[in-house]
Parts: structure tokens; sequence; C-alpha cells
């Protein structure tokens, strides 16, 4: 029987969801930073800062930095962790990680970049000290694979941060979803030329896991003294858990 999960709002094959995804940020990776700051009014700046600061990286640390795209996180990540710190940029999509591939060397950074799957990372065992994920963790297929491969890499010690888009504070729903699924579309097909890809990632995040099931997920994959932090009455939330 083939497997069936959530695209937006519709239900499609395990299989059709990675083309889709794929083809969504095939799509928008030209425009994607010019649409965050349109789009988030230039907030996820420092939703990122905060999720930085949030993470606890210090000097010397290898850092994972998953579903990086364009680079911001990792370009963040690169002001603490010094000379002997070591940083990877990876993301499955690869019109996006060739964005974040040139900001990396047009800027000189030290971030090595890989294109990978983030369920079936190609790292060892206890490796990376510091683990992200910002704004990708709704678009994977098996959330619940994703985590516990994140925990896989991380050395004991270590931490998982997860920048994402959550439920907001019920009062201001109405404002929010006429926002998200009327002005959002519009705003990309203007600006990108694309309505329908905006209109999925809008969907995506009212599928995606609220505040408390996240955590539990990340408990699951064997997080421990999992928290969360909301930034902006909800719209987005950063979880945080560590490997001991």
């Amino acid at each position: 029987m083939t497997k069936t999960t959530h695209f937006g709002f519709n239900s499609v094959s395990e299989t059709d969801k990675s083309h889709k995804v794929a083809g969504v940020f095939n799509s928008v990776a030209e425009h994607y930073n010019l649409m965050n700051d349109l789009m988030s009014v230039g907030m996820h700046r420092l939703w990122k800062r905060f999720a930085i600061e949030a993470s606890g990286v210090k000097a010397g640390d290898r850092v994972l930095d998953i579903a990086g795209g364009t680079a911001d996180i990792s370009t963040l990540f690169s002001d603490h962790i010094g000379e002997n710190g070591e940083i990877w940029l990876t993301d499955i999509n690869n019109s996006m990680l060739s964005i974040g591939r040139d900001r990396i060397l047009d800027s000189g950074l030290k971030v090595s970049v890989a294109q990978c799957d983030a369920e079936k990372l190609p790292f060892p065992n206890n490796y990376f000290n510091r683990v992200s994920v910002a704004f990708g963790l709704r678009n994977m297929t098996h959330k619940d694979v994703a985590l516990k491969e994140m925990f896989r890499v991380l050395c004991p010690g270590g931490r998982l941060i997860v920048l994402e888009f959550s439920k907001i504070w019920e009062p201001l729903q109405p404002i929010y979803d006429k926002y998200s699924f009327d002005m959002l579309p519009t705003i990309g097909r203007f600006i990108a030329d694309d309505e329908d890809s905006y209109r999925y990632l809008a969907e995506s995040i009212r599928v995606h896991p609220g505040q408390e099931e996240l955590k539990e997920m990340m408990k699951m994959a064997g997080f421990e003294r999992v928290e969360y932090f909301n930034l902006t009455a909800g719209v987005v939330a950063l979880h945080r858990g560590n490997k001991f």
C-alpha cells in the first residue's frame, strides 16, 4: 500500500511529496531571501539571531546546519566558532544550496557544503556539538526519522535547535489566517511570479506540529530537557533539546 503524507492541505504519496517540495524550492530559491524579508518584515533576522544565542555555541564547536539553504544560519554560526571550529551547511535542494554555497564563497567563510537528506545524514555518530534546522523541519516527510538522525550525529553534551513556524496565540489566529492565505500568495505572485508555492508554504505551517507536539517528538527521538520559546506571539517557536 502506498503511504501518504501531507503536502500542505493535500494528501499525497510520500514519493510525490518529495518531488513537489523540491519543485517548490527550485521555484522560490532565486527570491527566497527577499521574500523572507518581506513576509516577516525583517523579523526572521531577529529569530535567527535568537536561535544562535540559545544554541550556546562556542569557539571550537562542530556545527551542522540542516536545511540551511541560503546560509543565513551558517553565516551567523561562523561568528562564534573561531579558527578551530567547523561548520557544515547542508540542504536536500540543490537550487537553495547553490545560493548558500555562492554566498559562502563570496564572503570567504570557512564552511563546508554538502547536499544531503536530513533523514539519511552522511556523518558519523557523536560528531557535532550543535545541530540546527531553521524553517526546514516542516517540509520533511518523516520528521521523526530526521530528528533521530540529528540525535545520532550529536555528541554527548550536544544540543539541537529547531527554529520553525508554529501555533500563533489564538486571539491573533483570524488576522494571521487572512495574511497567510490572502496576502502571502499575492506577494508571491508579484515578487516571485509564483502564487502556488507560497500558498503551499502557508498551508505547510498549519499542518506542522505545534509547540507541545514537537516537544514530545523531540523527546521520543532521545532528546532531554526539551524546551521551547515562543517568538512573536507564537508565529515562530525555538525548540531546544540536549543529548546527554
